[in-house]
Formats: C-alpha cells, structure tokens, sequence
C-alpha cells in the first residue's frame, strides 16, 4: 500500500462497532457457513510447489493459510455489515431467515436431513454443531438444488460476500494474511508521471465531507456562486448557467463544453474527489468508494453483478483504459434502422477525433502484461486476428491496478481531462451531493413540452450539511449513468415509457487458463501489466455486425477473482487460490440484443435472448480455443459446477467433446442443477435518444421529450448496445449532444434580447 494515500482508500475499519443487528444465532450460523466456504484443512492434504519448498517464508505462509479459516473475527461480522449495507431488501430478508432456522434443530433438519443427526441428546444438531464434513456436504447439495433455488440463492450470496470480504480485508498497514500464500502484492513504489502533489480540480471544487451548514454557503461564494438561505425550509439556493448531475464520460464532457461556451457551470457528483497520490491500489477500500455500491451491485435475480463508477470521474476514472470507436456497422444501424442521421454524420465523425486527441488516446503499447500475452500467443497459434486496443494512457503504460484509480496519474479519465478543462473556465463541482429531483414546472411557452426544468433539488451526504441545496438553472443535464438518470427522471415526475427501458448491459462470462511458473514463455502475474491491450473479434456468421463476441482480458483482484470463482470444497477452492497469480482469464462481451430495465435506484431487471445465449456461446468456446492453444494445463469456466478439462495428453476430439458441453446457463435462481453469474461494466441504452417520444426518451439533442431545458448526455441516450467498450461512443455523443445545449442556449438569449 502507498504510505500517502487517502485516509478513506487506506482500509481498516474506522469504527470498531459493527451495526449490521445480526442476533447472537444469527452470527454462529453465518460463521458455520463462512467456515465451509474457507475452511481450515489438514496439513497432510496440502501439496507445497517446488517453487514455494525453495522459498521458505513462501512455504510457511502457504501453510498458514492452509489453516485458516473465514470464520475467524472479524469476517463474518464484515460480511453482515456488507449484506445490510449492499444487498436488496429481498435478499437481506431471505439470507436471515435461513440463517435463523439453521440456529435451530428443527429448521437445521428442514434444511440439511440426516446429516444434521448426532449420537447424543439432543440428537438433531443446529448447523454450527454439525462436523465441518457434512456441512460442507449441505452446501455442495444445496449449491446444486434444482428446485428450492432461493435457498441456493441465499447460499450462494454468503459465498461471495464471504470470500470478497476475507480476500479484500486489510489491516491498519494495508495488509492480508491470505495474500502472500496466494502470490499476490500491492506494489508500494508506484511512481507518478508527474511528481506534482496538485490537485487539478482544486480551484472549482467544493467537498461536502469538509463543509458544514456553517461554511458552504461560503464556499459556494468563493466559487463565484450568489447562494441564499431559506431559513423557513432550510434549502440552500443557488443559481448558474448549467447545471449537469455526474461527472463522468457524459458530464465531464458536457462541463468543459458549456463552460468553454462562456456559461456558468455547477456539476454535482455523489462520489468523492481523489487524485492519483490519494490511490491505495488496495481492492475493498478502492472498490467502496470508487464503485456504485461498493462494487456489489446486484440485479433483483442475482443474475447479473454490475460494475459502475462513482466518484468524480465515473466510470473514465476506474476503466480499464479501452478506447475503441464506434464500429461502423454500429452507426449505419442507428443513422438508417433508428432515423438518426446524426450519427453518420460529419459532426459524430469529428467529435470521435477531437474525444480521443483530447483523452491522449495511442494505440502502441510496448510491454504487455501476462494475460494479454496469453490472449496474443493463444491466437497467433490459431492463426486468428488479434489487435491492439487503443488507450487513454502513454503506449508504456504499464498498470494493472486502474480499475482502482490509476495510481501513476497516466490514464486521461474526465477528471484529469475535460473536467480540467471545465474549471479552467470557472465550472465548479460539487463532491458527495446526490440529486434528489428535478425541478419541474408547467410550460407556458406551447412548444409542445408540458413542463419546464427549473433546476434540480439536492442533497448533500455529509451529516454536517443539513440543508439541502436548491440549484436552479437555464439548462439541466442529467448524466448520472444509464443506472442512475432513468429512476431521477421518473422520480421527478416523468411519464416517458422508454425511460429505464432498454437496458443493455453487454454480459459478460469468463474463462480461465492455469499456467504454471515453469512456463516461461508467458512471465508475469495476473494483476501486473495493462489491463486490457489486446481484443479478438469473434467472426460473425453475417454481414451485420463485426463480430458475435469480443474476448478481452480483466482486472482480477484476489477478492473479485474468488467471489466469482465456482466453490467446489473447501480444498479445491485453496487449491485454486494457490494458483491465482498464474490462472489468465479472459472475458467475453456480447453486444447484447435483448435489454432490460431499471426504473428505481438499485434495482436492474436483465435477461439475455436466444441470439445472446448462441453468441455468448460461440464467444466462451473460443475463448477456451485461445487458452488451450497458449499453453494452459487446465481450462475451465465460472460455470457453478466447476467446469473444467485437464489438457495434458488429451485427443483432440476430447478438446472437442468438452467445448461442446460449453453453455451460457441462467442465474441462480433459475430451475436447474447448473448456473452463472454474468458481469456487466458496461451499461447503457435507457434513455435513448429516438426520432419521437414512442421510440426514445429524449431527442436528437438530448433533451427530454417532456421538459423543456432538460437534456441527458450520458451513455443511456445510446440507442443500442454498442458492441465493443463504449467510453468513446459516450464522449462523443455527449460532445455533440453538449454542442446542442450551447446552440440552444443562445438561441434562448437571443429570444430575450428580442
């Protein structure tokens, strides 16, 4: 961990109270439970590494974390804390009435059967009496029960919460007793590029975590804003040009637009502001006040977890630095099937090369790290195409911990870039202030929108701001993400049916590879180098699109990499994490055709078509090909049932047989022995942008087809799911959608003039 992090990325808990409200039986269920996920083993089943017997530290810490468990304090507190906090309201529920029945006899039975029977009074024994053998038996059985799938739901939940807690939890230096057994380090000597100690948004931000009622309202005039007090309410007011709600690839853009344009600009974000010295590089803390909802969002089925930026930044702030453009194929569909010329445009073409010489995009890299080295040889020895993929960094960019804030200060997200350029012209921005409402009035200017946007109420999360701030506006730009603008729209009040319909999530599944040390063609570890700097396009079987699948490669934490990973034992999951540092995996994205739906805050409804299944499954199929074909031991998938082939003196015809018995399976709840968990971080699509109210939610400009001044400028006005990593297709859009504001705001001054 770097010495001079933030104090809120440095990990270690601040209060030593635990508030979940987990009742005393509640918590010996929950750690019986945790015990079984990561249990402690008998020293005679543990195989060291010829590796490890040369290293003798090496070897004792292995040792040491063959006999540790995950029920050992404060772990199962941690995962009560993070399920209260995290999870939906159903799951919460769920989750504490199996464990309330496995403190009892009665409910054990129910549960577990015979195996929960002892010799002596009283003979039925609760789930923590039980021997750490047959409860490890329960939970094999119920992580593969066919019919009561909310049980296995609420099993399955506790397995991932529990091993992201245990792998993710660090101590007061930022350290974790499992991680050097597993191979893994956070580096401590990450130099910056720039060895300036600046803060780049310094002159325009106001941080509500420092403020109080008594200091913001001067803030704000510091910052050139005329805020009055109501008293009577207690809402702050303030007034400015343009008020735009997030600040990442949609609103940084909209902010350095407007605000170039001459226009007052406020932009308020929810998350927090950091710079590249502020980062750990340590996984929980970073991906707790980084992520949208720490990193464990959910959709209400559980079949989908969903990765969404923020802090200031969004999502260009903890990307994985891709920028690919618009496909083509992708702009012909949405200029002629969708009626929007637009995006065939010169205007479109323009705004993607000033969006990428703005962001530093290159497309050489000069060192790529292991699992881009294993996606590179695996296809070469395949003969198929595999590029290089342009990013938002210097072509030696060689940092595997972006998606935790770039702690080199190289990659060009929107805080470092055209939020840069934005308060260069005055635009300030407000950090930890959620927006509550639009303000919406009746239209009385009969340009067939029936209400107006005044502005947006809002509040900030710090408990030492009680009032609440009333920002009013000329223009109102919601860029709050395609998970955040639909359910603020339909909360203040609009009706449109396409907003928060629409979702495309591009899911994502993923296969694995084991190499060992002794393959010494592919050096490196899972978590050093790039993170993603090649990408191979799975053909397509028509002229339609460019292909049925990408396959990249991923940023794995040790806690991300075992909560995803499939839980066999207690003994194959050590084994697996022993082999961590070495296992590449690759992921495969489908420009999914299906969507779904997210209409409140927190709750995603999503599920794949049939296309998407035979796409996503031509993608896992080759993807295995690329892993075979580098030189791996053993490959797999994150389906529940460990899915996985040896492929030592194996026939190609056992190559063959195995691939075909690879399928993308439904969620956990579905009916059925085997399961997935898919990802997703990429989302967009719910607001999208049509050639009148019945196909979109807003128009050609952005702007909402109900109010008048309110505009989206996000990736949820995209019309359909783009195919490849959309940061590109989302700055350029918000680059032309912003240009419009402008033209329409003077086209309002010159009314007034008038």
């Amino acid at each position: 961990m770097r010495k001079e992090c933030h104090p809120l990325l440095r990990g270690g808990k601040e209060d030593s109270k635990y508030k979940h409200g987990f009742s005393a039986a509640e918590m010996e269920s929950l750690a019986s439970i945790c015990e079984v996920v990561l249990p402690p083993l008998p020293m005679d089943a543990l195989k060291i590494r010829k590796e490890d017997q040369a290293d003798n530290d090496s070897s004792k810490s292995v040792q040491s974390f063959w006999k540790i468990s995950a029920s050992r304090y404060p772990i199962p507190h941690e995962v009560a804390e993070m399920l209260m906090k995290r999870s939906l309201i159903e799951a919460v529920i769920l989750i504490r009435v199996v464990l309330w029945l496995l403190a009892t006899g009665l409910g054990t039975f129910l549960l577990c059967g015979f195996l929960c029977l002892g010799e002596k009074w009283p003979y039925i024994n609760n789930f923590s009496n039980m021997s750490l053998e047959n409860r490890e038996k329960v939970m094999q059985k119920w992580l593969k029960h066919r019919f009561l799938t909310p049980i296995r739901l609420a099993f399955t939940y506790i397995k991932v919460l529990c091993l992201f807690v245990f792998f993710s939890w660090v101590d007061e230096n930022g350290d974790n007793p499992a991680w050097k057994a597993i191979g893994y380090e956070v580096s401590d000597d990450e130099k910056l590029t720039n060895t300036s100690n600046t803060r780049p948004l310094e002159k325009g931000i106001i941080e509500t975590m420092h403020e109080s009622d008594s200091t913001i309202q001067q803030s704000l005039a510091r910052k050139g804003l005329n805020a009055t007090l109501d008293s009577k309410t207690n809402i702050l007011k303030v007034k400015c040009d343009a008020l735009i709600v997030g600040s990442g690839c949609g609103g940084g853009v909209a902010a350095a637009v407007l605000s170039s344009a001459g226009h007052k600009v406020v932009v308020l974000e929810k998350g927090n502001y950091f710079v590249p010295q502020d980062y750990s590089s340590l996984e929980g803390p970073s991906m707790n006040q980084l992520y949208e909802t720490g990193g464990i969002l959910a959709s209400v089925d559980s079949r989908v977890l969903v990765l969404a930026g923020s802090t200031v930044g969004g999502g260009s702030a903890v990307n994985w630095s891709a920028c690919i453009r618009t496909p083509h194929k992708v702009l012909k569909e949405w200029s002629e099937n969708h009626k929007l010329p637009f995006f065939s445009s010169q205007e479109y073409l323009s705004a993607m090369e000033i969006v990428c010489e703005r962001i530093g995009v290159t497309e050489n890299c000069t060192q790529e790290g292991f699992q881009n080295l294993v996606l590179r040889k695996g296809c070469q020895n395949l003969g198929l195409k595999v590029d290089y993929v342009p990013r938002n960094s210097s072509g030696n960019h060689y940092c595997g911990s972006c998606g935790y804030g770039c702690p080199k200060g190289e990659k060009q997200g929107t805080q470092a870039t055209w939020l840069v350029d934005a308060v260069d012209k005055d635009a300030v921005i407000i950090t930890g202030c959620k927006a509550e409402r639009f303000l919406l009035e009746s239209n009385k200017n009969g340009n067939g929108r029936k209400k107006k946007c005044l502005g947006v109420l809002a509040k900030a999360l710090s408990n030492r701001v009680t009032m609440k701030l009333q920002i009013e506006a000329k223009v109102t730009i919601s860029a709050g993400g395609a998970l955040l603008t639909p359910p603020l729209l339909i909360s203040s009040g609009l009706k449109n049916k396409n907003i928060g319909r629409n979702l495309h999530l591009h899911p994502v599944l993923m296969t694995w590879g084991y190499f060992p040390e002794s393959n010494s063609e592919l050096k490196g570890k899972v978590y050093e180098g790039g993170i993603i700097t090649s990408v191979h396009k799975v053909p397509a079987s028509d002229s339609k699109s460019d292909s049925r699948a990408i396959i990249e490669t991923p940023l794995l934490g040790p806690a991300s990499f075992a909560s995803l990973c499939p839980w066999a034992s207690g003994q194959d999951f050590k084994e697996r994490m022993l082999n961590y540092p070495r296992t590449a995996h690759l992921i495969t994205i489908i420009r999914d055709m299906a969507c779904g739906q997210v209409t409140t805050e927190g709750r995603i409804s999503y599920k794949m078509n049939e296309i998407d299944r035979e796409n996503m499954r031509a993608g896992l199929q080759q993807a295995l090909k690329i892993l075979i074909a580098a030189g791996a031991v053993e490959v797999g998938t994150h389906r529940s049932d460990s899915q996985r082939l040896r492929c030592s003196g194996i026939s190609e015809n056992e190559v063959q047989e195995f691939l075909d018995s690879v399928y993308p399976v439904e969620g956990s709840l579905s009916l059925g022995e085997n399961w997935n968990l898919y990802c997703s971080a990429h989302q967009m699509g719910s607001c999208r942008i049509g050639v009148n109210e019945k196909e979109g939610a807003v128009d050609e400009n952005g702007e909402t087809w109900e109010a008048e001044g309110l505009f989206v400028c996000d990736a949820s006005v995209l019309p359909t799911a783009v195919g490849v990593n959309p940061m590109i297709t989302i700055q350029s859009t918000a680059y032309c959608i912003s240009n419009r504001i402008v033209d329409y705001l003077r086209r309002g001054q010159i009314s007034e003039v008038r």
